[in-house]
């Protein structure tokens, strides 16, 4: 019934409807991203407890973006949104040298979900604007992105208060989720 909805909704309106899951560990800028992508300027945000739901229009894509706050005692309530997830958006904070094996070991439960198995990946490595800064090679290797198989994943490299990055990335998540949705239908 879901699938007859969402092609109704793309002939009336030329807009596909697609659930994008952000997640990563706490400060990492997950809000500064979903509000610079939907207003299309910086805003002052607060760490979320709970979560913030946005619609974003990317292209003819109308993304369903969750943010779900990142601090340690929320992350078990990840779950509860993986559902129906196709894109999985992880940011990680590319200063925070002190947690990056933290934020690889939350991006490996993710990803080890049966609910998610289906999911792109796209990892956000934002504060790249921030002195010791990671590149995305050197994230991507302490990050174990490498071992995926199987998945399709990129990692972008962003600074969310300036918008740089995010619609790089928006562009490859959109492209991957179109291509995926070919081969299953």
């Amino acid at each position: 019934m879901g699938n007859i909805l969402a092609r109704l909704f793309k002939r009336l309106f030329g807009k596909e409807e697609v659930r994008i899951l952000m997640v990563g560990l706490d400060a990492a800028g997950k809000t500064t991203i979903l509000y610079h992508l939907k207003l299309d300027e910086p805003v002052t945000t607060i760490p979320t407890i709970g979560f913030n739901v946005e619609s974003v229009e990317y292209k003819n894509i109308s993304f369903t973006v969750w943010d779900i706050g990142g601090q340690d005692k929320i992350r078990v309530l990840w779950r509860l949104y993986y559902q129906e997830t196709q894109g999985l958006i992880f940011v990680v904070d590319s200063s925070d040298r002190n947690r990056i094996t933290e934020a690889k070991n939350e991006l490996f439960k993710l990803l080890a979900e049966e609910e998610l198995q289906e999911a792109v990946l796209l990892i956000f490595a934002n504060k790249q604007d921030l002195p010791n800064a990671m590149s995305t090679s050197e994230m991507s290797e302490k990050l174990g992105l490498h071992r995926l198989k199987g998945r399709s994943w990129f990692i972008q490299g962003t600074c969310a208060l300036k918008g740089k990055g995010l619609y790089e990335g928006l562009e490859w998540l959109s492209q991957q989720i179109r291509e995926q949705q070919t081969r299953f239908t």
